[in-house]
């Protein structure tokens, strides 16, 4: 035997060692050890090993099965045509090559293909499922497992509302296949839920320490939307899946008994009339460029799902042709994924420092190795609290992994896989014991996660975030104070409040570089149309601690005037909407401090709108009415739709729950439209909206 195929075997058992360790963190604990991006390095390193020395394949190595074991707390289900995995190809270099080799495969059996025409489809980022139908009703459903064996999770799947119970006008058997998924704001509320707990445990772990007790383990979030999906399928309780807010994207079909397709995106038609959910995007198409043009088109729009792709699929439509393409080891010759960059990567963190909010909060925030994820360099990202910080308890030094679900902004998850076992690691980050702004010292508050500066007045950076809010759009709007304006009005004393935008000294100002006649109008009439913004918008760009816009809204639907709410107490705040008792103290005490008092004073004399207009809480036709707006609407925006309902008495909450009256769903809805169908809630689309807003009677 030749040394070099002695080091590819040896490497070939390494690589199959490493891979199947990889592979039962993934499929069987639902926490991944090593990136997308560098398990499939390791599985083409295997491929490429094998290909050069195919005597070193055996029938267990990776490359010749579908990864994923079935657990033994299922029973096992075994599917009659293998569920098979699919091979990758990173853009449209690797993708021509493969279907080169497709068109050569198919010329050895005498048949030529000049142009294919291919099926695109996205390729969802969670637990590949098969639901078995007889005689029209589900009767089973099961995951991939090893492709042959998976594990009946029928009852966790039940609980799925997307699922079809049952079907009309149904073949005898059918089988269909699908990608259960976790919606990205389902998943970013799964891991706000742990949060919340997180901080109560963190309370709690105060009263046992004090008390020599043990204290309690917190809780891991989900690292991406795909772990959470297949965690929440794999819980042994039904109900527990029921509360995750989960869905299903149906891709094909396996086993038929009484209908017969033409190809695949016939299939994927007949499995639309029959009630499945087959994503409405999929397309047939002809040839390489538009093949290349589809992926690339799904790779733009990536950020604006509401669901984790990570990929496209490319399938040869003709059933015929896959049949004499077959498979080969554990992919099919007829399929191929055109992978995207991942979303989580992993990178050196490099330093964390702290930085003061508006309201004093003391923040961390980490300083990266520029590292690639999801498609953007990414090099400094928060870390949200001291408290949770130190649960990831990462620290400068380590290789961490970073995560980028959608458009939300990255975030450090966890150290990366034995990196919390080094011996040589640095020290833990804390909690400054002085605001990194102004030096005072700080505060822990009691029963939170937060640390705080309490010089409200003399903390320049509160000052400096709580003008960044004032001026920003969803607030005041204010064009022309960016953030390196704003700096230099704070650098000269022009202003340190919101209020003192209104009375800026103009030839000054105008004399100072950089500015001049031009830019100073440009901000004195930008300034004026903020004079007419709602007074909703005002409350919001004040910046109150726990009042976002939703909240904000609410109060000045609720008290119509700034006096109004400044008089109210506690209990009177919290008869608002969304307002809970911790918030209506905050707000009470808040609009009671001499400076926002003096403040509201100046921005009254500066003329800003301080009442609300537009009809009270119930008044007009829609009084008492309450709406959830999700998704995108044709014509109206998210604002606009908002002004047209309260403007007819209803009001608008970010939440659905059983006293929610109508749900105004549009394109890219998402979990917010599933569980309003789940509580039988109305659901309106944009044209449904109008009519009602049209229709006083």
């Amino acid at each position: 035997m030749s040394s070099s195929r002695t080091a590819a075997e040896k490497r070939a058992d390494e690589l199959k060692e490493q891979i199947e360790k990889h592979n039962r963190s993934y499929y069987e604990e639902d926490s991944p050890t090593v990136t997308d991006a560098a398990y499939d390095d390791l599985l083409r390193e295997l491929r490429a090993i094998e290909d050069e020395y195919p005597e070193v394949v055996t029938l267990d190595s990776p490359t010749q099965k579908v990864s994923g074991r079935r657990l033994e707390k299922f029973s096992p289900v075994e599917h009659s045509i293998p569920m098979l995995s699919l091979g990758n190809a990173r853009g449209a270099e690797e993708f021509i090559a493969w279907e080169e080799k497709t068109k050569s495969h198919l010329e050895r059996e005498a048949i030529t293909v000049d142009e294919f025409e291919f099926v695109v489809e996205p390729k969802i980022d969670g637990l590949a499922v098969s639901l078995l139908y007889e005689n029209g009703r589900f009767v089973r459903g099961a995951t991939r497992g090893d492709g042959v064996v998976g594990e009946d999770i029928t009852q966790n799947l039940m609980t799925i509302p997307a699922i079809p119970k049952t079907i009309k006008d149904a073949p005898q058997r059918l089988e269909v296949r699908g990608e259960v998924y976790l919606p990205i704001p389902g998943f970013l509320a799964l891991n706000a839920r742990v949060e919340e707990q997180n901080e109560a445990i963190g309370s709690e772990n105060i009263g046992r320490e004090a008390e020599g007790k043990r204290p309690r383990p917190f809780l891991k979030p989900f690292m991406n939307p795909r772990n959470a999906a297949a965690g929440s399928l794999r819980q042994l309780d039904p109900a527990a899946t029921a509360e995750r807010p989960l869905s299903i994207w149906c891709y094909g079909v396996g086993e038929v008994e009484g209908v017969r397709f033409e190809g695949h995106r016939d299939s994927l038609d007949h499995l639309a009339r029959w009630g499945f959910p087959v994503n409405p995007e999929v397309e047939v198409v002809k040839g390489v460029e538009a093949v290349i043009k589809a992926c690339e088109g799904w790779l733009s729009r990536r950020e604006s799902l509401d669901y984790e792709i990570d990929g496209a699929v490319i399938k040869v439509d003709d059933f015929e042709l896959q049949r004499r393409l077959g498979t080969v080891g554990r992919e099919p010759r007829w399929a191929i994924a055109w992978k995207f960059p991942p979303t989580t990567a992993i990178t050196t963190l490099k330093a964390v420092h702290w930085n003061v909010g508006r309201t004093g909060h003391i923040v961390p925030f980490a300083e990266l190795e520029p590292v690639n994820v999801g498609g953007v360099t990414v090099t400094f990202t928060t870390l949200h609290n001291g408290d949770d910080l130190a649960r990831k308890d990462v620290r400068p030094g380590d290789k961490v992994i970073v995560l980028r679900a959608g458009d939300v902004i990255p975030q450090v998850i966890a150290p990366a896989p034995g990196e919390a076992d080094r011996a040589d690691r640095g020290d833990r980050p804390t909690v400054p014991a002085e605001c990194p702004s102004c030096g005072t010292q700080t505060v822990r508050i009691e029963d939170s996660v937060w640390t705080i500066c309490p010089n409200k007045l003399g903390c320049e950076g509160q000052q400096w975030q709580a003008l960044r809010h004032f001026v920003k759009r969803g607030a005041m709007d204010i064009e022309g104070l960016g953030d390196e304006r704003l700096q230099e009005l704070m650098d000269a004393d022009f202003a340190l409040t919101p209020a003192d935008l209104y009375s800026l000294p103009w030839e000054q100002l105008e004399a100072r570089k950089g500015w001049g006649q031009k830019s100073v109008v440009a901000l004195q009439a930008s300034l004026e149309q903020s004079k007419s913004r709602p007074f909703a918008k005002l409350l919001y760009g004040l910046g109150i601690e726990r009042i976002g816009e939703v909240n904000a809204r609410n109060l000045a639907q609720r008290f119509r005037t700034m006096e109004a709410l400044m008089a109210a107490d506690p209990a009177e705040i919290e008869l608002t909407p969304g307002i809970g008792p911790i918030q209506a103290e905050i707000v009470a005490e808040t609009v009671r401090e001499p400076d926002f008092v003096e403040m509201i004073t100046k921005l009254r004399e500066a003329g800003l709108n301080l009442e609300e207009e537009g009809p009270a809480a119930g008044e007009g036709h829609l009084a008492d009415k309450t709406f959830v707006l999700t998704g995108s609407l044709p014509t109206l925006t998210r604002e606009q739709a908002t002004e047209r309902i309260l403007e007819a008495g209803g009001r608008v909450t970010s939440s659905v729950s059983k006293k929610t009256d109508y749900v105004v769903a549009g394109e890219a809805a998402g979990s917010k439209l599933e569980k309003a169908v789940r509580l039988e809630v109305a659901v309106l689309d944009e044209a449904a909206l109008l009519d009602l807003l049209n229709s006083p009677a």
